[in-house]
């Protein structure tokens, strides 16, 4: 995305960056469905499972590290946002309070939905189906509440959005420090691909489910952005 000045909420070219995030969400949107609609979901669990199982589902690093720490170090990353709302460090110096408020509420946003609809969803991880020597059968996640014979709740990704759901940051830095959102935007998008492809070498998630997941956290740091672009333009 090329480069803005620095800008208010009020600034009259808002609206026009919020177009741009607004097409790139229902491109994205598109392509994740194009993926889900090809059934490449299985296909890839199978590189690493079988009638067995998921060899990598008890693996030290994937679950010590990959898993439990940065599930941990996520949740340090967004105390030290919090206290950086009213006590500013680094980068957050060069934001104002709502923008620092934006950041924080985008990330806390997009765990809840993730959270929710994870919560409410009937389909199961990969390790319980029965191809890979558990009880379920595969039921895609969008016929929703229809159960599979598992134990369901594994929709979308839980554990990627400790990555993904910085994703809403870039919003709250986009204006001020272009540069700086790109990256913040890089480092969410990588992190989050990463602790979603280490949770499918485990079996404890579809493909579908990551890219699901950065989609949701995506979306939801865009409506929080357009929220409070529209607050304050009507102030």
């Amino acid at each position: 995305m090329p480069s803005c000045p620095p800008a208010s909420f009020a600034d009259t070219r808002a609206p026009l960056y919020n177009r741009r995030w607004l097409l790139a969400t229902v491109l994205s949107f598109v392509l994740i469905a194009l993926w889900d609609a090809g059934g490449q979901d299985l296909a890839l669990a199978h590189l690493w499972g079988t009638a067995q199982g998921f060899a990598l589902r008890d693996d030290h690093f994937l679950v010590t590290y990959m898993h439990q720490g940065m599930r941990n170090l996520g949740w340090v990353v967004v105390l030290a946002l919090s206290l950086g709302v009213w006590m500013p460090f680094g980068l957050l110096r060069k934001l104002p309070t709502a923008r620092r408020v934006q950041l924080l509420v985008s990330i806390l946003a997009a765990l809840a939905v993730v959270a929710i609809l994870k919560r409410s969803s009937a389909t199961s991880c990969p390790w319980d189906l029965s191809v890979f020597g558990g009880v379920a059968e595969y039921v895609s996640h969008w016929r929703w509440g229809v159960h599979d014979g598992g134990a369901g709740r594994c929709f979308p990704a839980g554990h990627a959005a400790a990555g993904f759901s910085f994703v809403g940051g870039y919003f709250a830095l986009a204006r001020d420090t272009p540069r700086a959102a790109r990256w913040w935007l890089a480092v969410a998008l990588v992190m989050g691909l990463l602790l979603g492809l280490g949770q499918q070498m485990r079996g404890a998630h579809y493909m579908s489910h990551t890219l699901w997941t950065a989609w949701l956290c995506w979306t939801a740091g865009l409506a929080i952005d357009m929220g409070m672009a529209r607050r304050q333009r009507s102030a």
